[in-house]
């Protein structure tokens, strides 16, 4: 099961997760997000924003490596934001994949794939964000298949019964999110043929953008 984490921003906390052994780690690129992360000024229009101090003064980004040498995968969140944007944050925060959280169509889903890869960023994944509380909401999943790689599913899971998840007919894997700690058991038995999932976000929280690393 893919264990996802978002919206982390401490370096240290970023190494530990990955020694934890979380699959994804996420960065918030949500200008209106308390967890926002932050370009490095270029003091320059004709030059792009740095992704960190790092390479702001030219040096190499450290990865952040787990003990067995294996790399989380980093994703960007964004919600309705510019395709330019997007892309320099991919390039400068090396992301393997764009979680988008707004009301992007298919069409710009389509034309932000064939900007990125395979020129920028070749076999980049991309995951769009819905919010499922009914099973009448699931047939917004009917526009993006075949076009996004993954789904999430945020779900009240404190409140809506994870059979509205099962008649989920598709062929695009899905991950569920906004999980309760006290739903994961739950989870764990959920089955379906493209859950490969699950997203740790508020949950995981201790204060704002560190994550608990003993839950």
């Amino acid at each position: 099961m893919i264990i996802k984490v978002c919206g982390t921003r401490d370096a240290e906390n970023i190494h530990a997760l990955a020694e934890l052994g979380v699959d994804w780690i996420g960065f918030d690129f949500r200008p209106d997000s308390p967890k926002f992360v932050r370009q490095i000024s270029s003091r320059a229009g004709i030059i792009p924003d740095y992704g960190s101090r790092e390479a702001a003064m030219g040096k190499e980004t450290v990865q952040n490596e787990s003990a067995d040498g294996c790399f989380p995968q980093r994703f960007g969140v964004f919600a309705d934001d510019m395709p330019q944007n997007i892309v320099t944050r991919v390039v400068n925060f090396k992301l393997t994949m764009v979680q988008l959280d707004g009301e992007e169509s298919s069409v710009m889903v389509n034309n932000l794939r064939s900007t990125l890869d395979p020129d920028i960023r070749a076999g980049i994944n991309i995951m769009k964000t819905l919010y499922i509380q009914s099973v009448e909401d699931l047939m917004q999943t009917r526009e993006y298949e075949g076009t996004v790689d993954y789904f999430l599913f945020k779900v009240d899971t404190a409140k809506v019964d994870l059979n509205v998840i099962k008649t989920y007919s598709g062929s695009t894997p899905f991950i569920i999110g906004n999980v309760a700690l006290e739903q994961l058991d739950k989870l764990k038995a959920f089955q379906h043929p493209m859950f490969v999932g699950v997203d740790l976000d508020d949950c995981a929280d201790v204060q704002t953008a560190i994550k608990a690393l003993t839950e």
